[in-house]
């Protein structure tokens, strides 16, 4: 026999009560009047349920209402469940409903219905939008400028130095095989004076005994003033034209190689090349080597990166050449025509000549000749073994002696270079050191002597010298703006004002002021301090910027506070009030500050102002230690309490076990962790991005509504009025960067924490960006071009390095102290790795393979867009999963050897997203809740946005 049903005592509330939804029925109002009246209630974070034949509407949170005026009927929320009408405890008690239902009284009967995800309605059906066509979004104002960039000075050229020659045609062309790269078409052409290059006249030439390369008028002068010809003065043999004709087709790459950029030259020899050029057609012998030799050394992408790749190997006709030079009769006759272009420069130095030598001479550096370098001067390579050699190559003597020929040329090169600075010839000097002998570092500190200091500066920045040599050299030539740009993008304060102090003590002075400065402006206000403490006058600032950095608040805050008190012991009495608060503050967010404000005091030295701070701190961390709320050791206690007189303390002190618990990641037998969050959880807001900061607090970017700060218990800290979808945070926690898409462009504003201010920055075209920032240099793409952009910039973007043509479209960035990785989408994928100290330097680039740490992507089929695969998250060791479930999202977090560690199911429809953030993992959504995961202790909290 059924139970009967239960009849309440009352079939509906009267007067006011605190509704937390309300049920429409259709059979009294109506499909369209149901809807019409939901539609006129809901608001951000109501869900809508069908229940019972009606519509229930829950609402974000409860609201005081008068019955009698309610749009519905309204139900109060008691332990856990939905009630139509008040229930006794008796009738409560028979009704047993589980939490999360709903109690309704029809037709004077108490029914339960579960509030199940399956019975979620999405009221956006309910408009009808057929007729309406979307319309592009486009900014009313002006398109916003190009983003200024910092570029890089290039490699010096000739034009430089003054009274520097321009080089000769043939001088340029023996350069480009000294640095193993293609004589270019251009060069070749001016070399043979308009000589035919095709293969019968070079054939006919070589018939009749004419020499195989006719020479310029000034390479007649220059041999004629060397007094040397050939080795007899007669007609060469058909052998050695033959291996002439052989040198110029396959050592030079042949007249079909693909034309290169040539090196500076005069205006004669330009024009003399172009001439050439225009006149002379290769052949069809030469076209084809050329063709031949660029496909045994491939070609170039046409994507080509600002960056260039490591130089390839040599192709398959060098390596034929060099065979030549080794180990055929050939190699003498192939290395008499160098040996003849080496001895006229020796003479033309011997005579005192310098300035057609400088047209001449031939860049040495500061090392050995490399491989190319050799080949191209016929000198003979080091032995591979210490074994007697029966025969021997015809390379191998050319110029006996080998590496003598090398000191010989770096002993005329150092003399002309005395010579020159003898005669206040300083450009010309300089240019042999740096161009001629490699002596870069040496060249810079000549010019620098001599006063030539935008040319020094333009010297090290070109030649890729150290940073710090290169800041020191700009802050000379008095350029501030760059000096200070380019250690900020390389890292090179430190090394740049320790090279100032030992020459120019004034100047280092006002670079470490820069360098504090600009350490301050990016929110690190402690290592400001640091930087600016050895300027006693300057101490007043780094005494204003910890108390702005006590005003950030959280863990920084605290870290600011203590070091405020122990530097500046005057300021102890009005910070003394802050400091007690936090250090009797017992609730658990708070505990990270009292662990850095204590870690600070111990690492400060002994004074008054610490001693009186050390007791209450150990107290502390203490209870917070009984409390479980963080972890100590004895050592540290022992540095805290160093130098405290106080024996009492000290006797007082109780036995403390070292932590040796280990962290979530490494417990592979821990429990699995396990949490649902139910539909009825839904916030008042949709969350479409959020950041953890310390102390437990959470910036939320809540899309058009603005960006809010909430407490651990989810309750408002701040709100902040600009629109935000996307969060861009500073590792120092004093702003964050706040991205609302308008149209193409992205609205980015600024917004500060601590003091509680929000500011537009700018517009600017936004394709991807880092998800932080250091405070001072933020990195973000458009296309194909990777930026630096300074975040301290007022006026819009200002880039201080970028990098273009990377091969495809940038779609992920990601960046820390140490290295730059981005990806790019494309036929072939790739993953860029740049080295940040002294850089950026391009590190590594390599297809993408998964589990690489950036977002993966996918192409959208139906809109042909790249789109970011928003289920698959990695954060090495752990991986996160969102997939689709029958009941809502399910979010799975696996570790180490992709061990499960943790499930979430998220009831409903809306879209789940993640954020790992330090040792948190915060996973929010579209209906306003917000899960935070603590990576290092295995536990998860649900925040409750109010």
């Amino acid at each position: 026999m059924s139970a009967s049903p239960l009849r309440p005592r009352l079939h509906l509330h009267r007067g006011h009560v605190v509704a937390a939804a309300f049920w429409f029925a259709p059979s009294l109002l109506g499909e369209r009047g149901v809807r019409s009246r939901v539609l006129a209630a809901w608001t951000p974070g109501t869900t809508v349920f069908a229940l019972a034949g009606g519509f229930l509407l829950r609402l974000p949170r409860p609201r005081p209402v008068d019955c009698e005026t309610a749009p519905g009927l309204p139900l109060t929320l008691e332990h856990g469940v939905l009630l139509s009408a008040p229930l006794s405890a008796v009738e409560r008690e028979r009704l047993a409903p589980p939490p999360g239902s709903l109690v309704l009284v029809l037709a004077g009967h108490a029914e339960v219905f579960p509030a199940e995800p399956s019975r979620r309605i999405d009221v956006a059906a309910w408009l009808d939008v057929s007729g309406w066509t979307p319309v592009p979004v486009k900014g009313l104002g002006a398109p916003p400028p190009p983003v200024q960039v910092l570029e890089s000075v290039e490699k010096p050229t000739r034009s430089l130095f003054q009274g520097v020659p321009p080089p000769d045609p043939e001088a340029e062309a023996m350069r480009a095989r000294m640095e193993g790269r293609e004589v270019p078409q251009g060069l070749q052409a001016a070399k043979a004076m308009g000589a035919r290059a095709s293969l019968w006249d070079r054939l006919s030439a070589w018939l009749r005994g004419e020499k195989g390369t006719p020479i310029t008028e000034a390479q007649k002068t220059a041999s004629a003033r060397a007094g040397k010809a050939s080795a007899d003065g007669t007609a060469p043999s058909a052998l050695r034209r033959l291996a002439s004709w052989l040198q110029r087709t396959l050592g030079s790459g042949g007249a079909g190689a693909t034309a290169r950029p040539a090196l500076p030259s005069g205006k004669g020899s330009a024009a003399q090349a172009r001439e050439a050029q225009q006149e002379v057609k290769p052949s069809w012998l030469s076209r084809m080597l050329g063709r031949l030799r660029e496909a045994s050394r491939g070609r170039s992408s046409p994507g080509a990166p600002a960056t260039p790749p490591p130089p390839r190997g040599p192709g398959l006709f060098s390596r034929l050449s060099e065979w030549l030079l080794r180990n055929t009769p050939l190699g003498p006759m192939l290395g008499q025509r160098k040996a003849e272009y080496v001895q006229r420069l020796f003479d033309m130095f011997e005579q005192g000549n310098l300035e057609e030598a400088l047209r001449y001479a031939i860049p040495l550096g500061n090392e050995k000749l490399s491989e190319s370098a050799r080949i191209a001067l016929g000198l003979p390579g080091p032995r591979e073994s210490l074994a007697i050699q029966p025969q021997r190559g015809g390379g191998a003597s050319v110029f006996g002696g080998g590496q003598q020929i090398y000191a010989a040329l770096k002993e005329r090169y150092r003399a002309a270079f005395k010579k020159l600075e003898r005669e206040g010839r300083i450009d010309e000097a300089a240019f042999v050191l740096t161009e001629l002998l490699g002596a870069h570092e040496e060249a810079v500190s000549f010019l620098e002597k001599h006063g030539r200091l935008k040319l020094a500066a333009e010297l090290a920045e070109g030649r890729g010298l150290p940073p710090g040599l290169v800041v020191r050299q700009w802050l000379l030539a008095k350029d501030l703006r760059r000096a200070v740009a380019i250690a900020r993008r390389s890292g090179a304060f430190p090394d740049a004002v320790l090279r100032l102090e030992r020459t120019h003590p004034a100047e280092a002075r006002t670079l470490r002021l820069l360098w504090a400065e600009t350490l301050a402006e990016a929110g690190d206000y402690l290592r400001a301090t640091v930087v600016v403490w050895p300027l006693e006058d300057a101490r007043p600032l780094a005494r204003a910027w910890l108390e702005q950095g006590v005003t950030v608040g959280g863990v920084g805050g605290a870290r600011a506070l203590a070091r405020l008190i122990s530097a500046f012991p005057a300021s102890f009495d009005a910070a003394r009030p802050q400091a007690l608060e936090l250090l009797e503050d017992e609730r658990q967010e708070r505990a990270a500050e009292r662990f850095a404000f204590s870690e600070v005091l111990a690492s400060e030295p002994r004074s008054e102002p610490r001693a009186a701070l050390v007791g209450p701190s150990v107290r502390a961390l203490l209870r917070d230690r009984a409390a479980n709320h963080t972890r100590i050791d004895s050592a540290f206690l022992t540095r805290l309490l160093r130098d405290v007189g106080d024996g009492t303390l000290r006797a007082d002190l109780p036995a403390i076990a070292d932590p040796r618990r280990r962290g979530w990641a490494d417990e592979h037998d821990a429990p699995l962790l396990q949490a649902r969050i139910s539909a009825t959880e839904a916030g008042p807001y949709p969350i479409h991005d959020a950041v953890a900061l310390s102390s437990q607090r959470v910036l939320l970017a809540l899309g058009e509504a603005g960006v809010r700060l909430v407490r651990a218990d989810g309750s408002c800290a701040a709100h902040f009025d600009v629109p935000a979808f996307s969060l861009v945070p500073s590792v120092h926690e004093d702003r964050v960067l706040a991205l609302a898409p308008r149209g193409e462009l992205q609205r980015i504003s600024r917004i500060e924490p601590g003091p509680r201010r929000a500011t537009h920055w700018c517009d600017a075209k936004v394709d991807a960006f880092a998800p932080s920032y250091d405070g001072s240099l933020w990195f973000l793409a458009e296309a194909d071009t990777v930026l630096a952009v300074d975040a301290l910039a007022a006026d819009g973007l200002r880039a201080l390095w970028r990098v273009s043509q990377v091969g495809g479209a940038v779609v992920a960035l990601e960046a820390d102290a140490e290295s730059l990785r981005f990806a790019t989408w494309g036929d072939d994928p790739q993953m860029w790795t740049y080295a940040l100290p002294g850089g950026p330097t391009l590190r590594s680039r390599a297809s993408r393979r998964p589990g690489d740490g950036l977002p993966m992507v996918n192409l959208d089929a139906a809109t042909g867009q790249v789109v970011r695969v928003d289920g698959l998250m990695f954060s090495p060791p752990w991986t996160l999963f969102i997939e689709s479930a029958a009941e809502g999202h399910e979010v799975k977090l696996t570790g180490k050897a992709g061990s499960s560690r943790a499930r979430f199911l998220f009831e409903g429809e809306a879209r789940v997203r993640a954020r790992f953030s330090g040792s948190e993992l915060l996973l929010f959504d579209s209906a306003g809740r917000l899960l935070r995961v603590d990576l290092s202790e295995g536990t998860a909290r649900r925040v409750p946005i109010q």
